[in-house]
């Protein structure tokens, strides 16, 4: 069993979200909760992954597959055609203007980047 085997469907929504470039406050938009809720879930899966920052999780989804991580995994967790994804040197315009070209989030009390 893999490590990413371990991770629940949110989990893996929320890492992939991340590899795609989003902040915590957008993937917190994108899956209708609030921050907190989205950094309880990178926090879990970094202890899951053995991953210590938002980098780190970012790059152990590019070598497991990146965009089709969680459809090799069986879970259809992103729409085709929602947009949510950063290809090359575009950037994401989400409503009220945030556009979302890399994370800027803070280290959390631990020293990990959440």
């Amino acid at each position: 069993m893999q490590p990413r085997d371990r991770l629940t469907a949110k989990e893996i929504q929320v890492a992939t979200l991340v590899w795609q470039g989003l902040t915590n406050k957008d993937i917190a938009g994108v899956l209708l909760t609030s921050e907190q809720v989205v950094k309880n879930y990178l926090r879990t899966a970094f202890d899951k992954l053995g991953v210590w920052t938002r980098l780190e999780l970012a790059l152990y989804v590019a070598g497991h597959g990146g965009a089709n991580w969680h459809i090799q995994l069986g879970n259809g967790l992103l729409p085709p055609g929602a947009g949510w994804g950063i290809a090359g040197s575009q950037v994401h315009q989400f409503p009220g203007g945030a556009g979302i070209a890399a994370s800027k989030e803070k280290p959390s009390a631990s020293g990990r980047q959440l």
